[in-house]
C-alpha cells in the first residue's frame, strides 16, 4: 500500500438472469464519485455495480468457505474428539479484527495517493489473505491453524471492508436497496459454491482453500483494475494523535441514535447467527449420523435449494425496500422468518424438516442482511469524512459476537447433557430468540421508515 500518510493519526444459481438495476443512461452514468460529496451523489453504473458483486461473491468464497466447512475438516483432523477448538479459533480471529478493524478504517479515510483511498486496501487485503490460506492448509497444529484464521480475518475483512466503504462513498439513496439485495445474494451465496468446490478436495487440505482463495483473487482484483477511483491526494489532510486514534475507535450513541440502534440490531442478529452457524457441520452430522467428512455433500445439497431462497430474500426485499421506500419492515420480516427457520431446524428429525427450516432460514438470513445494509448506508454519520470509521466501528457488531458466541455456544452446547452428547436443540432455539430481538431493535429507528 503505497504513498499512504497520516498512519498516526475494521463472518453462512447465477444472479445472469436476474435484471439490472435500473441506472442512469449509459452515456452519462459514472463510476466514481468524488470521494467526500454526501448528497446528491450521481447513481453509479452497472459495470460498478455488476464488479461490486463479483467482489463481494469472491471475498466470500474465500474467507467463509473455512468457515462453512475447511475449518471444521481441518480440526476434525488434527484435534479429533475436540470440536470446541472450531469455537476457540473463530473466537480468537473476530477479536483481532474487533480490535484492529477501525484502525483500519480510519487509515483508508485518510490515505492519500493517485489510486484513491480504498483500493489500495483492497489489493493489500488479498495480499495478506492468499498467505493465510496457505497457512491454514499446511498447519501443523491447532495453534498454527488458528493464527492462519486471525490472519484471513484481518486480510479477507481489508477487502470486504473497503469495497463496503466504496458503497458508502458513491451509491446515493435510490440505488443502495438494490445494490445492498444484489451482494447480500451474492454474499450468501458464495459459500455455498465454496462448500460444492470444497467436497471435492476434502483429501488435499492446499487445494481445500487455495480453490476458492482463487475465486476471490480474480474477483476483487477485477474490481480494483476496471472500476475507476479517483485521486486522494488533493484531499484535506488530518493528522491523528494517538489519544485523538484511539478516541475514534467509540463515538456518543445519543448523539447519532438511529445508528446506535443500527449497531445494536447487528449485534444481535450476528450473535445469533453466529451461534447457528459455528457448528452446523457438527450439527448436521449428529442428527444424521454421518461423519463429520461426510457431511460436506449434504450441506452441499441443501445449500443449492438455499441459493433460491437467499435470492427471494436478498433480492426480492433490497429491490422493493428501494422501490416502497421502507427499510424497517423487511428487516424486521427478515428476522422472524429466520427465527422459525432456526427453530424448525432445532426440532427436527429427519431431512426433510432440516431442509425444510434450512431453506426458511436461508430466505429470512437473506431479507435482513441486504435491507439492513441499505439500512446502515441510510444512517451512516459523518459519511464524506469518515464512512470508513463508521463502517469499521459497525463492524465490532459483527466481531463482537465473532468473537464471543463461539464461546458461549461451546457453553450452551454441555447444558443438560451428558458423556459426548450435545444440545443443539437449546442453540439453535436461542439462535432464533436473537435474531427476532435484533428485528425489534430495527423498529426504534426513527429516521427511516
Amino acid at each position: 500500500m503505497d504513498n499512504l500518510r497520516n498512519v498516526d493519526g475494521t463472518l453462512p444459481e447465477s444472479s445472469a438472469a436476474m435484471p439490472l438495476p435500473p441506472v442512469a443512461d449509459p452515456d452519462t452514468a459514472i463510476d466514481s464519485t468524488p470521494p467526500g460529496t454526501g448528497a446528491g451523489l450521481a447513481p453509479v453504473n452497472s459495470r460498478y455495480i455488476w464488479l461490486m458483486v463479483f467482489a463481494q461473491f469472491g471475498v466470500f468464497m474465500a474467507f467463509i468457505t473455512p468457515l462453512a466447512i475447511s475449518l471444521t475438516i481441518r480440526v476434525n483432523g488434527l484435534a479429533p474428539g475436540h470440536p470446541e477448538y472450531l469455537g476457540y479459533i473463530t473466537g480468537a480471529g473476530a477479536l483481532f479484527v474487533m480490535l484492529t478493524g477501525p484502525f483500519m478504517g480510519i487509515w483508508s479515510d485518510r490515505t492519500r495517493s493517485r489510486y484513491g483511498r480504498r483500493r489500495p486496501f483492497m489489493v493489500g487485503g488479498v495480499v495478506v489473505g492468499v498467505v493465510s490460506l496457505v497457512v491454514m492448509a499446511l498447519a501443523p497444529s491447532v495453534v498454527l491453524l488458528g493464527l492462519g484464521w486471525i490472519l484471513a480475518q484481518w486480510g479477507w475483512g481489508t477487502a470486504l471492508g473497503n469495497l463496503q466503504n466504496s458503497t458508502a462513498d458513491r451509491l446515493p439513496e435510490n440505488q443502495r436497496g438494490k445494490v445492498a439485495g444484489l451482494t447480500s445474494f451474492a454474499t450468501q451465496v458464495a459459500p455455498v459454491f465454496g462448500v460444492i468446490i470444497a467436497q471435492f478436495f476434502t483429501a488435499d487440505p492446499l487445494l481445500l482453500f487455495l480453490v476458492p482463495g482463487a475465486v476471490g483473487v480474480v474477483a476483487v482484483l477485477s474490481f480494483v483494475f476496471f472500476v475507476h477511483e479517483d485521486d486522494s491526494r488533493g484531499l484535506p489532510r488530518e493528522s491523528l494523535t494517538a489519544a485523538h486514534l484511539l478516541g475514534k475507535y467509540v463515538y456518543n450513541p445519543l448523539k447519532y441514535k438511529d445508528f446506535s440502534w443500527n449497531w445494536l440490531a447487528r449485534f444481535l442478529f450476528y450473535f445469533g447467527i453466529t451461534l447457528n452457524t459455528t457448528y452446523t457441520a457438527y450439527f448436521f452430522a449428529d442428527r444424521l449420523g454421518i461423519t463429520v467428512e461426510e457431511v460436506a455433500g449434504v450441506i452441499a445439497m441443501l445449500g443449492l435449494g438455499g441459493v433460491l431462497a437467499v435470492t427471494a430474500g436478498a433480492i426480492g426485499g433490497g429491490f422493493m425496500s428501494d422501490r416502497f421506500k421502507r427499510r424497517r419492515l423487511f428487516v424486521m420480516l427478515g428476522g422472524i422468518i429466520m427465527a422459525v427457520g432456526m427453530v424448525t431446524q432445532a426440532f427436527a428429525g429427519d431431512l426433510t424438516l432440516l431442509i425444510v427450516g434450512s431453506l426458511t432460514a436461508s430466505m429470512g438470513l437473506g431479507l435482513f442482511a441486504a435491507v439492513d445494509q441499505a439500512l446502515l448506508l441510510d444512517v451512516l454519520p459523518e459519511r464524506e469524512t469518515d464512512a470508513g470509521r463508521f463502517m469499521a466501528i459497525t463492524g465490532f457488531a459483527t466481531s463482537i459476537p465473532q468473537s464471543i458466541a463461539p464461546l458461549v455456544a461451546s457453553a450452551i452446547l454441555l447444558v443438560g447433557v451428558t458423556g459426548d452428547d450435545r444440545n443443539y436443540q437449546l442453540l439453535f432455539v436461542i439462535a432464533g430468540v436473537l435474531v427476532v430481538l435484533a428485528g425489534l431493535a430495527i423498529l426504534r429507528i426513527r429516521s427511516v421508515r
